[in-house]
């Protein structure tokens, strides 16, 4: 247990019963009125943020967790494997943990896995990954006026809007937090 002014960006603490990750902390002391903590947290389960008040002498529960980097390996009927670089040992996740991160996995893709308290939480990608265009049509000359793109089906079955001049085989860089395309890789 730690005191609300302990708390910072990045602690993970218990809150209403679910684990959260700290995004934001403000110590106020308003006139007048006793001191309190003002926090943005995010819960890991749901992923849906909260804004907190919490008076300065509260106590808050601290949760364990910790960072695992690992590298994507193969996906089999209904799971994915990761392999941990250190140790070699394979690490398998359902594909409802996995969710739309699975649009972005290709092989020896390195994310990072937060474990809180032991358990497995969620998987964070990084910010951007190159991926093989597997199918799109053909740009048509004269198609040039702002900005025009075309559909195309990326080598993990995820289609996103590309510029004309971008052609089969080509690799590409995605953001995957908007799953939208940058550049050529």
């Amino acid at each position: 247990m730690a005191q609300a002014n302990d708390l910072r960006k990045g602690m993970c603490i218990r809150y209403n019963g679910n684990p959260a990750i700290v995004l934001e902390v403000q110590h106020r002391t308003p006139g007048n009125l006793r001191a309190f903590v003002q926090a943005i947290i995010r819960y890991i389960g749901t992923g849906k943020s909260a804004d907190t008040r919490f008076g300065s002498t509260d106590k808050v529960e601290t949760v364990e967790v910790h960072h695992q980097t690992l590298e994507f390996s193969y996906r089999d009927q209904k799971s994915y494997n990761f392999m941990d670089p250190e140790t070699y040992d394979t690490v398998t996740f359902e594909e409802d943990f996995v969710g739309e991160a699975k649009e972005y996995l290709t092989e020896n893709l390195k994310v990072d896995v937060l474990y809180v308290e032991g358990k497995a939480a969620s998987i964070e990608l990084p910010a951007s990954v190159s991926l093989r265009v597997a199918e799109s049509a053909e740009g048509v000359r004269g198609d040039s006026a702002n900005n025009v793109q075309k559909p195309a089906t990326l080598e993990t079955g995820k289609i996103v809007n590309v510029p004309l001049f971008i052609k089969e085989g080509e690799l590409v860089k995605i953001d995957t937090r908007t799953g939208q395309y940058m550049g050529r890789a």
